[in-house]
């Protein structure tokens, strides 16, 4: 079985000629046909196109060519990222049928680097959620317990990583898409810093907060995957220009003098589960055993950062989405009796309950009289939570965290009280808020679902974050165990 291959292994094999990338791309076929039906993990999946671009890159190694990073190995992308085949949904009726135009930056990337893309994970609808269980074509289930859900909004894409139907591929995060799900899965996720990774082509939910990122088996595959995938695009005016460094090159190497900093906001929350809390201060010990200094970090503003993530990121959405008017793309209604009803019938058709709630919450945030009130105020926040984490940093080299407050809960137990679901975020959205990055790695399991570890650093730190991921990583084995779906 080469499901028990990380990315890099398999890799590796394609390129000495062990295996072939037609036969790993039909072993990941045959698992998607055996457990997406039970999982939901894909909403699209394209198998005689994977094959055949499979079948290029065995022809192109057998040639003596070296066909990229990614060369053979199967993977997947979250289904809000364009593709010129095959339909880009987000999960939503808006879009059922919209097939785009071009390709998204990361996706030509990731082909330029041999990757073949088998498929289109499920999610939220337009990445609004924290539970999949938002998707207009029903929810991801956790292969840990299907009972349960494996987070939002990149659940499908959790979900397919653990499940082993692909070597890993890319979600996106506005206020902890890739590293909530990571955690509930037990997967790595990472969320570069804003700007590393080009935007072009990710259907937009709030464009300050949006990032795309890897949601892989191990650390050292997260860093593959941002080796291809980061860097300058010129199609993206928030992308960064500089060069990136090499994320493979040290990422065994020890870290000496590592300091690590230990928030007390995010010990001391409401509704965190004791074996979460133990779990993570038991990852956070390890690493004080092993020669880090552990720094306590005061990030007083995080008491604020879910009230301003649900002001910016709605009042964002609301602009985004307002281009989906049943006139120039997307859900159009049959019969309307004019304009008006032509507008309105269509995004009342298209659009689900949640991303309806969060368009009228970003409206009235934007409104007349309410933009000083609400808006504004809340950018202000979002300097001061960006101040508070400068301030920490100056302090300490990352800094170390529960990743979410629970493990997996069960389908259903929150969807009825939308604050519940949203303070699922409460560990994550800070992040975002401040445009750094934040890892999620496996530290642990509580009633047999996994716990997941955050780790944050400064802007563009990703290679120490990945450095320090990867010391943990290394010895443990909670990254090597498979959920009961995998036997």
């Amino acid at each position: 079985m080469l499901s028990s291959l990380t990315a890099r292994e398999l890799r590796d094999k394609i390129a000495a000629g062990e295996i072939t990338s037609r036969q790993a791309t039909q072993e990941v076929l045959t698992a998607i046909d055996h457990l997406n039906p039970q999982l939901h993990a894909y909403n699209s999946i394209f198998p005689q196109r994977a094959i055949e671009q499979a079948e290029k890159i065995d022809a192109a190694i057998k040639r003596g060519e070296k066909p990229g990073l990614l060369a053979g190995v199967p993977i997947y992308i979250k289904d809000n990222m364009c593709t010129n085949w095959g339909a880009t949904t987000c999960s939503s009726k808006m879009l059922e049928n919209f097939h785009a135009p071009y390709n998204a930056t990361v996706v030509e990337k990731l082909q330029a680097a041999g990757a073949v893309i088998v498929g289109k994970t499920n999610l939220d609808e337009f990445a609004m959620g924290s539970s999949t269980e938002n998707s207009a074509f029903g929810p991801s289930k956790n292969p840990w317990n299907t009972k349960c859900v494996p987070g939002g909004s990149s659940g499908g894409a959790a979900a397919a990583t653990a499940a082993r139907l692909a070597f890993g591929g890319l979600g996106s995060d506005t206020g902890g898409s890739i590293r909530q799900p990571a955690s509930l899965c037990g997967i790595v996720g990472l969320k570069p810093t804003y700007g590393l990774v080009s935007r072009y082509g990710l259907v937009a939910f709030a464009s300050s907060l949006d990032q795309i990122g890897p949601m892989t088996q191990t650390v050292e595959d997260a860093a593959l995957f941002l080796q291809v995938i980061a860097g300058h695009d010129e199609k993206d005016s928030t992308s960064w220009p500089d060069a990136i460094p090499d994320y493979l090159a040290e990422l065994k190497t020890p870290m000496t003098g590592l300091r690590i900093g230990i928030p007390r906001e995010y010990f001391d929350v409401e509704g965190m589960e004791p074996e979460v809390k133990a779990a993570v201060q038991g990852a956070i010990d390890w690493y004080k055993s092993h020669g880090a200094t552990l720094v306590d970090v005061s990030l007083p503003h995080t008491k604020y950062g879910i009230a301003a993530y649900y002001i910016i990121a709605p009042a964002e959405a609301s602009s985004n989405l307002a281009r989906y008017d049943g006139v120039h793309y997307g859900h159009r209604t049959h019969t309307p009796q004019d304009l008006y009803d032509l507008y309105a019938a269509s995004r009342g058709e298209g659009f689900g309950a949640e991303v309806k709630r969060r368009i009228m919450l970003g409206t009235y945030a934007l409104s007349a009289g309410y933009a000083d009130k609400f808006y504004l105020q809340a950018l202000k926040v979002r300097a001061l939570i960006k101040k508070d984490f400068d301030d920490a940093f100056q302090k300490c080299d990352v800094i170390a965290c529960p990743t979410s407050p629970s493990v997996a809960f069960e389908f259903g137990s929150k969807g009825d009280d939308p604050l519940q679901m949203y303070l699922c975020d409460v560990f994550t959205v800070t992040c975002n808020i401040a445009g750094i990055p934040g890892l999620s790695l496996p530290c642990g399991f509580s009633r047999n679902l996994p716990i997941g570890l955050q780790l944050l650093g400064p802007t563009f730190s990703e290679k120490t974050l990945l450095r320090v991921a990867q010391q943990y990583e290394s010895a443990h084995e909670w990254s090597k165990k498979k959920p009961g779906v995998c036997a």
